[in-house]
């Protein structure tokens, strides 16, 4: 396996914590870049026949001043960006150092409003708005609680049995949000009833991230220790297939949004970065970075966005590499 090269990076101002592609068909091309007291939004376009070679261009569309070190962001459904139908409106919430939320919204024009949500009493590991209407946002972190808050106003707060690492909530499963515990056990809750519905076991901690296959929401990806674990909820609370992924420690996990196949993971020794296919056993990407924090998929392209040390690195994941075994 060979250091792979990055096709397209960004330079920062800071070492970046935290990197979000626009989840969604309809705003495909933002990317927001979270450092320590600010979040930059770019917009990343892909060009067919680019006459100077690179595919892969970006500009700077807006920053946000934070105040602290970002810890996790989300995107909501009612973000929009150069569309002819509606208005530009930028809305993501930010989770920062100091164990606080921030939703950011934005015209990009005259209109800039910001919202704190407090709660939560430790470390914020991640956020995930409700795909669907982005009313409703979910929040995990050391305090061993997932929070719902809709509205804006706290709805709910489940307790966990170890600090929460990832939540998910799926386009397909808009009533239920997933909580990944440290200690190896997966959540899932329905937020109707406010009830725990299911639960996953890794059979080995720490699990330091997880996340639900977007194009099929049968599918839970985790890393605990050193491996890569898939769940099929609709057959076992054990994992299906799991698979060596760092020697030293596996980090994070992120499913591919543009095809089922791949899942990009970090870990140790150094700052590992890997992409796998579950078609076959080749490994697509393999590469390290002096420091690598944050990764997300585009939504349309096999494109991995990884926060480095002032730059943001995006790595192109060709489909011969990936389908071929």
């Amino acid at each position: 396996m060979s250091e792979s090269s990055a096709s397209l990076t960004i330079p920062c101002h800071d070492i970046v914590s935290v990197v979000e592609f626009v989840p969604f068909e309809w705003c495909t091309n933002l990317l927001a870049v979270g450092t320590s007291s600010r979040v930059t939004i770019y917009s990343v376009d892909y060009r067919d026949e680019p006459e100077d070679g690179n595919h892969f261009v970006f500009k700077q569309v807006r920053d946000f001043q934070n105040g602290c070190r970002v810890t996790s962001i989300s995107w909501s459904p009612e973000t929009s960006y150069q569309s002819r139908e509606v208005a530009d409106c930028l809305r993501f919430a930010v989770a920062g150092s100091n164990n606080r939320i921030q939703l950011f919204e934005s015209d990009l024009r005259e209109k800039d409003a910001v919202e704190l949500l407090e709660g939560h009493t430790d470390f914020i590991n991640s956020l995930a708005y409700n795909p669907q209407s982005g009313e409703t946002l979910a929040s995990t972190g050391d305090d061993m609680t997932c929070k719902l808050w809709v509205a804006d106003e706290l709805n709910a707060s489940f307790q966990l049995g170890a600090p929460g690492m990832s939540v998910c909530i799926h386009e397909r499963e808009p009533g239920k949000v997933m909580v990944a515990q440290k200690d190896g056990i997966i959540k899932i809750f329905s937020m109707d009833l406010q009830l725990q519905i299911m639960s996953l076991d890794c059979c080995q901690s720490p699990l330091m991230g997880a996340d639900w296959s977007r194009l099929d929401d049968d599918v839970i990806g985790a890393v605990a220790g050193t491996e890569w674990l898939i769940f099929h909820l609709s057959r076992s609370s054990q994992p299906q297939e799991r698979r060596q992924a760092h020697s030293e420690g596996a980090r994070d996990i992120r499913w591919a949004k543009s095809t089922p196949i791949l899942l990009a993971t970090t870990g140790r020794p150094g700052r590992q970065i890997k992409v796998f296919s579950t078609r076959h056993h080749q490994v697509p990407l393999s590469t390290s970075q002096q420091v690598a924090y944050g990764m997300s998929w585009h939504y349309a392209l096999p494109l991995l966005a990884v926060g480095g040390d002032q730059k943001v690195n995006l790595y192109h994941i060709e489909p011969t590499r990936a389908q071929l075994g």
